[in-house]
């Protein structure tokens, strides 16, 4: 199986238990890979063939900024069901990071792996 990446996806959103993070956006970042069979797009040179790594991005930009969350655990865990059920990838491994969360931490967050391994 061949990996389809996604690195450093930033994008604001309220996250957060305390009462001043429910009333400012934060910026989350985002590493996803994604197993998917490249073969078949590589030789028809053909974007339909292919898992599209800009859908994804758009669609995970469009939930994060549209949405509120108390915990990245939460969030983490609808990310990996938009791409498992949306994009028929089989297995994601995903890095959700919360930076500036934790003071002389530069990022803090979560990585969870989701599907069947290949």
């Amino acid at each position: 199986m061949d990996i389809v990446y996604i690195r450093e996806l930033a994008v604001e959103t309220v996250i957060g238990i305390y009462d001043w993070e429910r009333e400012i956006r934060q910026t989350v970042n985002l590493d996803l890979e994604m197993a998917t069979d490249i073969r078949t797009a590589a030789s028809s040179e053909d974007i339909d063939n292919t898992l599209n790594y800009k859908s994804v991005s758009d669609r995970l930009i469009s939930f994060i900024e549209g949405s509120e969350f108390l915990l990245v655990e939460t969030m983490a865990e609808e990310i990996a069901t938009i791409i498992l059920s949306e994009f028929n990838v089989k297995w994601l491994r995903l890095r959700l990071g919360k930076p500036g969360a934790v003071p002389k931490a530069k990022d803090v967050g979560v990585v969870i792996e989701r599907g069947e391994r290949f």
